[in-house]
């Protein structure tokens, strides 16, 4: 750039208005102001990589940085059953730079079985948007010679205490669905907690565990190669990316329908401007094809919720799971 070229640019930055000099000076400011946040966003998972929590934010992140031109990030806070990266959005700056990309387990799931957990899910968190519900899928290892949950279920009455199964973590939708199939089931198998799917799927992988009921995107090419079984869903029809996998029901567990969520969460005081355009852009994403295409094609099941219901929706499932697991005497381990 030539000194003469450089001179008339900072006249014309000086002599333009503010908003009009940040925009010919700094275009991602620019972006940041018309956006209502001051940076890059930082979308915090509060699991291990490879689960479906760390699927859904890192489906949301590039469309996202593209309709907020703004820089997006994913990143992985794993440990204390979600506590440590839910926590960490908690006591964020409410600007609108830090989010949370929620698993349901974690936020209506271990609050209920930890009473001092550190935030208060209801009055901390501004829900942004649902990004997809899912439903759990009752995956088995190939040692064990059950074909149907009900070959499985006799399977393991014939072994009280002698098989175990994986959870994310104590309080996650894992952990209290499967144990709720347990009463259902009549049968007793160990809970083996992780910090996170991809560890648990590993072990599963290996027989060190043999049943996980979890969401699907993580483990269906273990299914298509052989690696694991898939014997049931938990919605309440069939899976159209799913279409051999029969529903609970129809492998004899009447009444069983259980759907994890995924959803975006900012700290409690963002303002309500921030959220408003937040919120319209991550609904954006949802309802781009391509969102939708690699979602189903995991199981996924997409659907919209505004703020407030989301919002609903944390009250009545804190509620719900608060008395199973008061119910089923499920302390923290």
């Amino acid at each position: 750039m030539t000194t003469e070229i450089m001179l008339r640019r900072r006249a014309i930055l000086a002599a333009a208005p503010a908003g009009l000099a940040a925009a010919l000076g700094h275009p991602g400011q620019a972006s940041a102001q018309a956006t209502g946040t001051a940076g890059p966003i930082t979308l915090i998972v509060p699991t291990a990589p490879a689960g479906t929590t760390d699927f859904a934010a890192r489906l949301l992140a590039e469309p996202l940085s593209r309709r907020l031109r703004q820089s997006v990030v994913v990143e992985n806070r794993a440990g204390a059953n979600g506590a440590i990266g839910t926590g960490a959005v908690a006591r964020a700056k409410p600007d609108g730079t830090t989010l949370l990309v929620q698993y349901s387990g974690y936020h209506v799931g271990s609050p209920a079985i930890i009473p001092n957990i550190g935030y208060d899910v209801r009055k901390d968190f501004a829900p942004i948007g649902l990004l997809m519900d899912s439903p759990q899928v009752l995956f088995l290892h190939p040692s064990i010679p059950a074909r149907t949950v009900a070959e499985l279920v006799a399977y393991a009455k014939e072994r009280p205490g002698q098989l175990n199964y994986a959870s994310s973590g104590n309080g996650s939708i894992q952990h209290l669905g499967t144990e709720l199939w347990k009463q259902k089931a009549g049968i007793d198998i160990a809970h083996v907690p992780y910090r996170g799917t991809g560890p648990a799927t590993q072990d599963l992988l290996t027989g060190r565990v043999q049943i996980f009921m979890t969401t699907p995107p993580p483990l269906m090419p273990y299914v298509r190669d052989g690696s694991l079984k898939a014997l049931a869903i938990t919605s309440a029809q069939r899976a159209p990316a799913l279409p051999d996998v029969p529903t609970m029901a129809e492998a004899g567990q009447p009444d069983f329908v259980l759907l994890a969520w995924f959803a975006v969460f900012a700290p409690s005081g963002t303002p309500p401007a921030t959220l408003a355009r937040l919120t319209e852009a991550v609904q954006a994403v949802v309802d781009e094809p391509e969102f939708r295409r690699k979602a189903e094609e995991q199981g996924a099941i997409i659907r919209k919720q505004t703020p407030e219901e989301l919002a609903r929706r944390v009250d009545t499932e804190l509620t719900e799971w608060t008395r199973l697991a008061q119910a089923a005497n499920i302390k923290p381990e």
